[in-house]
């Protein structure tokens, strides 16, 4: 053997050990930080029970909703990481500290978040969530190896069951294809299975991250102080309290006056003042500087993403109709630090980055916004383990169609590496157009609808008209206008 080959295997050998530490590092990190976040959110009393083994298998099942959690903000760092690696690169050509930031590191991370992502949507997740549901064969020895020889008999006939669905799928769309394929199953009919939950979560993006834009106002609102316009916060403060303490006698006394009332109206009528008064005292307490720049900047900064976001769609349905490169694709072997993926250099890609990031936020918010699932919301430490499971599948589903759905809306120009660029549906011209334009249609819709209401409630609270026995919707615009000039003068 010759010396240059033993020094081509050694190199190899240490990138591929290198890229290794690189991931586990990386993983680890990410495992670490969503098990503090699901810890936040538990139920501490699932865990500390008298029953030694339903806490084992709640504990098992929460490393698995831990694992498939890390996945997913693997999903969503995905394309942003490869954006800045590509920048940083650029900037720095020759530099000795990033030879470690190539391409081959890059491809390889893409490769094992499809492979986790696959891993946990097909079988961790329904073997934790059947796990928490097993009890053990009937007549068999009681234990936690009796629920998982259950939940692996019950996954292995629910996943022959999916197999058989799916290849009856494509035998439908791809005949000949899905016959020649019946024996490769890693190699199509799992990619084709991810393929479907991939499109499941792009139709459940298109639908949550127009509203989620729309939502993003409102809930950015109830955190930050607004500025007070033509509002006297210590009357309002004063009026809060007394009622406060008004209630609070009521509650207390037990007089007869009040037995006609029902008494937890009277305890939801107290949390809403005292969660009232407590939000008027933030108001009060709140500096000039946070009050009338800090939320004027915020609801700025999230008019100027929204704003950039839809002008990034609309150039790329321009570009659909006339650039045949503007299609989302695959690539293979990426060429980092070769050019920079957006016409405005570093800063162009900074913006890419930070859009990715606010799409993904407004879906989230969107989707927990939405009154199908608004009962999944997790509260702290108060989340039972099935709503874990359940929250785990949906953000694993839609950090997992990030990387196409960013594509697809032209946010960015990097193509989709491994697995993620061999969905089918991709290449079809029809799909892709259609899909930017019913974004771009539901994100005006909603932000138009939001914006409108949002003016008519302020300016109704403002002059006071919400005093008025008539109803919200039905205060018009000349009754809101006199109030205005009469407070005026």
């Amino acid at each position: 053997m010759e010396p240059d080959d033993v020094s081509v295997r050694e190199q190899i050998f240490h990138e591929r050990v290198r890229e290794t530490i690189i991931f586990a590092l990386f993983f680890f990190s990410l495992y670490i930080f969503s098990y503090l976040v699901i810890t936040h959110y538990r139920k501490n009393a699932e865990f500390v029970t008298d029953d030694n083994e339903d806490a084992i298998v709640n504990r098992i099942a929460l490393w698995l909703c831990t694992f498939s959690l890390s996945v997913s903000i693997g999903a969503i760092l995905l394309l942003p990481l490869s954006i800045l690696s590509n920048e940083v690169l650029l900037s720095f050509p020759d530099s000795y500290y990033m030879q470690w930031l190539n391409g081959s590191l890059v491809h390889g991370l893409w490769n094992l978040v499809f492979l986790f992502s696959n891993l946990s949507l097909v079988f961790l997740l329904p073997f934790a969530y059947l796990f928490t549901e097993s009890e053990g064969f009937v007549g068999s020895k009681k234990g936690v190896m009796a629920r998982v020889y259950e939940t692996a008999v019950v996954l292995l006939l629910l996943s022959l069951l999916v197999l058989g669905m799916v290849w009856v799928a494509s035998a439908l769309v791809h005949h000949s294809t899905a016959q020649e394929s019946l024996n490769d199953l890693w190699e199509y009919y799992v990619p084709y299975l991810y393929s479907c939950i991939s499109l499941f979560g792009m139709l459940l993006l298109l639908l949550c991250t127009p509203f989620g834009q729309s939502r993003m106002f409102s809930v950015t609102g109830n955190v930050l102080v607004k500025p007070r316009l033509l509002e006297n916060v210590e009357d309002t403060m004063n009026c809060a309290i007394f009622e406060e303490a008004s209630l609070s006698r009521k509650l207390t006394s037990g007089t007869s006056c009040w037995v006609d009332l029902n008494l937890d109206v009277l305890k939801k009528q107290f949390l809403s003042i005292q969660a009232r008064r407590m939000s008027l005292d933030m108001r009060r307490k709140a500096s000039p500087w946070q009050r009338n720049v800090g939320y004027p900047l915020v609801m700025l900064l999230l008019l100027a993403l929204t704003v950039v976001c839809m002008l990034t769609v609309s150039f790329h349905v321009l570009e659909l109709l006339f650039d045949e490169t503007a299609m989302p694709r695959g690539m293979e072997n990426p060429l980092l630090g070769a050019a920079s993926f957006s016409m405005f250099g570093s800063f162009g890609a900074t913006v890419q980055v930070v859009l990715i990031l606010y799409l993904m936020v407004s879906s989230v918010v969107g989707f927990y916004s939405s009154p199908l699932f608004t009962s999944l919301l997790p509260r702290a430490q108060d989340t039972n383990l099935t709503e874990i499971i359940g929250n785990c599948v949906c953000l694993l589903v839609l950090s997992s169609a990030l990387p196409v759905f960013s594509r697809i809306l032209g946010i960015t120009r990097f193509d989709l590496l491994g697995d993620f660029g061999r969905y089918n549906w991709l290449g079809n011209f029809y799909i892709v157009f259609l899909y930017n334009m019913l974004f771009a249609g539901l994100t005006s819709a909603c932000l138009i609808k939001t914006v409108t209401w949002a003016v008519q409630r302020e300016l109704i609270c403002a002059f006071g008209l919400h005093k008025l026995p008539l109803a919200r919707t039905a205060v018009p615009f000349k009754l809101i206008l006199a109030s205005g000039l009469s407070k005026v003068q």
